[in-house]
């Protein structure tokens, strides 16, 4: 345990020198959640009846996407990874004495966790200094705030799993563009990045919901701006431990038979 958490350790404190990246980050991204709580705002003025959502609790649902947009977005990948596994380098991994897996996945979380921390705070900061109805607004209760918290720690690990099949199915390829596309584009449109899902078809959500990319940002988000209630948040919760469980143990399976039938390609 202490091997994995000193690879933690070591990336994390290398993702956080990083700052002019991380300004960049913070104004593309806030100018991007203006723009699309700008574009919703349009869509709320026209001859809508009833929306799914309120404005104020999509305003907050956006402005936590683009604040921990590098937690959560599955298009967010390790290209080292790419390269040792391409390169014919993870050979050298395979000749340390830990679990490939838990060395990948403990690499993930702490890039992933050193950009949003970055990011995050002024990011939100602003939002919630701006006026009606476009601004951030504060849970409904300390309670609200509580299941946030559980439910993001359980969709971070959700998502860093699942972007973890994506690494292991690069074994059984010559290039990983193709398995990155379909895996992140699907993921981006089943987990609410593109559109939250309330907006989109009762008949496809009801199925969403109950599959792992539901249970990804999706749940956090909605779960602080009130679109979720608290008896459903129980639910959801129970659901994303689920997956987190699935998920890694399907990840670990894979690996351990791509491992025993790695090809190195390369020097």
């Amino acid at each position: 345990m202490k091997a994995y958490l000193s690879f933690f350790k070591i990336r994390f404190i290398n993702g956080l020198q990083y700052r002019a990246a991380a300004y960049a980050g913070i104004a593309t991204q806030f100018a991007w959640g203006f723009m699309y709580i700008m574009l919703y705002h349009t869509f709320y003025n026209s001859n809508i009846t009833m929306a799914p959502m309120e404005f104020s609790q999509l305003s907050s649902y956006i402005w936590l996407q683009q604040a921990f947009l590098a937690l959560f977005m599955t298009w967010f990948l390790d290209n080292d990874i790419f390269a040792l596994i391409s390169s014919g380098n993870v050979a050298y991994e395979l000749c340390r004495p830990l679990d490939v897996y838990n060395i990948w996945f403990a690499k993930n979380c702490a890039i992933r966790l050193s950009k949003a921390i970055l990011r995050c705070f002024p990011i939100l900061l602003i939002a919630f200094l701006l006026p009606e109805p476009y601004k951030f607004n504060l849970p409904s209760s300390f309670i609200t705030f509580i299941l946030f918290i559980i439910t993001m720690l359980l969709a971070f690990i959700v998502v860093v799993s699942y972007c973890m099949l994506v690494y292991i199915f690069t074994f059984y390829t010559i290039s990983s563009m193709g398995v990155r596309m379909a895996l992140v584009m699907t993921a981006d449109f089943l987990s609410g990045a593109l559109v939250p899902l309330p907006f989109l078809p009762h008949w496809l959500t009801k199925y969403i919901y109950l599959s792992p990319f539901g249970a990804m940002q999706n749940i956090p988000f909605r779960i602080y701006s009130g679109n979720i209630p608290m008896e459903q948040a129980i639910k959801a919760i129970f659901l994303q431990i689920a997956w987190s469980i699935i998920l890694v143990f399907l990840g670990k399976y894979l690996m351990g038979k791509a491992l025993k039938r790695v090809i190195v390609q390369g020097g």
